[in-house]
């Protein structure tokens, strides 16, 4: 037993220092279980402008103690479950977004069920840290009289967020089987097997054909069948592939009924990247109006262009070296070869290949590493992983996380033409964003490039401090570093 005590504590500043404690436990791997109600977070109070001075400093004390089991605060919190814990302070629009669904919910399971509330917000505007939050406090409210027995169900297409939700749910001992992918929750419930409350972060990622062991057309309609209130998490720019893809009228069908029944939510503040409105907005021009604009710069965001690959893979290892950004990775477009259930002709790995330069493709590490040593990295999301800092991500490892600095390789599927940025669906090697996809007419259409698109946005926007590119295409590397001003 370990006892706190300061000459300062009072009652509020008492009831955050335990909910940083919490937290901070959550996002440890020498934790199993933390057995507490929900979270109590303070608001304005004296001495509240001591809180950040004092909760180091027992930190700090921990760590003397025991630093197997404290850790140090860099590594808790480039942690995937810290970024997405529920006991997170929530912004001023996060509170607002949490007041309305509350307040659906208890409609639905009052008087008027079949609720949808559908949050929109693009990349980094807080809807998983939302998600985790309200979900963690409808499972603790539903021992209370208002909420009493209501059964709560969390959906995530998304292997490595489910692992981060699989184990917030152990840790927190929130109850067996009350997070899967949509797939496995639609397979297990029908009509007369309804939950009260269905939650689906990374809505985007929602099929809208069928596909293996799902047989339906639609996962969103066939939640919302086996639900009296659905919650959606929706960002349109990350939609990746064609099983993805909705069409404007079906999705439009969606959000009229949320508005209809007041329940649609828009998240519009930045909480990832911490940079300026003039950064955000000349990404923009670039990903989504395909024009170079001139850079402002930004005191505090960096961004880079590289004229090589090397150069580009030593700045983020010096980054990865310093531990305030060692969660720094390289990342790239879908544009090499990747086929996991093969070995490449030469023997070797899959990987990013430029000229002399490579790098192998994310997990392809894992296939030399015995069976501690990935034992010993099972419950860590892709980029907390050590061994990762040599290889490139993709929006199958980094989509819906947080990297400190994130270096872009934007391969020959992104060009620079005539004033342009282009994108080119020919050069890309992921079928799911190149072939056809069967609309609901009948007829047959292709979507690479808007597909090409989100992929780059998701990619581009995963840095928290800072941006560094690399161009494969000549015309796009040199408009990057000659107008970027860098």
């Amino acid at each position: 037993m370990i006892v706190i005590g300061h000459k300062h504590f009072n009652k509020s500043l008492t009831l955050d220092i335990e909910n940083q404690l919490i937290e901070y436990f959550l996002a440890m791997n020498s934790i199993e279980k933390i057995y507490n109600g929900r979270g109590n977070p303070q608001n304005n109070y004296y001495p509240a402008e001591e809180f950040n001075d004092i909760f180091k400093q027992i930190w700090r004390h921990l760590e003397s103690l025991n630093n197997d089991i404290f850790l140090s605060e860099a590594r808790i919190k480039d942690s995937a479950i810290f970024k997405a814990s529920p006991f997170k302070k929530l912004t001023a629009d996060q509170i607002n977004a949490k007041g309305t669904i509350l307040n659906a919910i208890r409609k639905a399971v009052t008087k008027k069920p079949g609720q949808l509330i559908f949050v929109q917000g693009e990349a980094g505007t807080g809807k998983t840290v939302l998600t985790a939050n309200i979900f963690y406090e409808l499972v603790q409210m539903t021992s209370e009289e208002e909420f009493y027995g209501l059964k709560c169900h969390l959906m995530v297409n998304h292997d490595q967020q489910l692992h981060v939700y699989e184990q917030m749910a152990k840790r927190l001992n929130l109850g067996q089987d009350i997070v899967s992918k949509p797939t496995t929750f639609i397979n297990n419930h029908d009509e007369s097997n309804k939950v009260d409350i269905s939650f689906i972060d990374e809505g985007h990622l929602l099929l809208t054909q069928g596909k293996m062991s799902y047989t339906g057309s639609n996962q969103l309609q066939d939640i919302i069948d086996r639900s009296k209130v659905t919650v959606v998490m929706f960002d349109e720019y990350q939609i990746l592939t064609t099983e993805e893809y909705w069409e404007a009228k079906e999705l439009e069908s969606f959000k009229g009924k949320s508005l209809k029944q007041g329940n649609y939510i828009t998240l519009n503040n930045q909480l990832r990247m911490h940079c300026s409105q003039s950064t955000k907005d000349w990404l923009d021009d670039l990903i989504l109006n395909r024009t170079i604009t001139k850079f402002k710069g930004d005191r505090d965001y960096e961004v880079k262009s590289f004229d090589t690959p090397e150069k580009l893979q030593s700045a983020i290892d010096a980054k990865a070296e310093n531990p305030s950004t060692r969660l720094s990775r390289l990342v790239a477009t879908y544009d090499w070869e990747y086929k996991s259930d093969q070995v490449p002709a030469d023997g070797g790995s899959w990987g990013v290949s430029i000229g002399d330069w490579f790098m192998p493709w994310n997990y392809e590490l894992l296939k030399g590493m015995s069976k501690r040593e990935l034992k010993a990295i099972k419950n860590l999301a892709w980029a907390e992983q050590k061994h990762t800092i040599n290889e490139v991500g993709s929006t199958f490892t980094i989509q819906g996380f947080d990297l400190s600095y994130v270096g872009v390789i934007l391969g020959p599927a992104v060009k620079y033409r005539d004033g342009k940025v282009i994108y080119d669906p020919s050069e890309n090697k992921n079928d799911k964003v190149t072939r056809q996809r069967t609309l609901q007419d009948g007829s047959k259409a292709r979507f690479g490039e808007m597909l090409i698109r989100n992929e780059v946005k998701v990619l581009m926007t995963r840095g928290v401090s800072g941006l560094y590119i690399y161009a494969v295409d000549d015309e796009l590397r040199a408009a990057l570093k000659n107008i970027a001003k860098i």
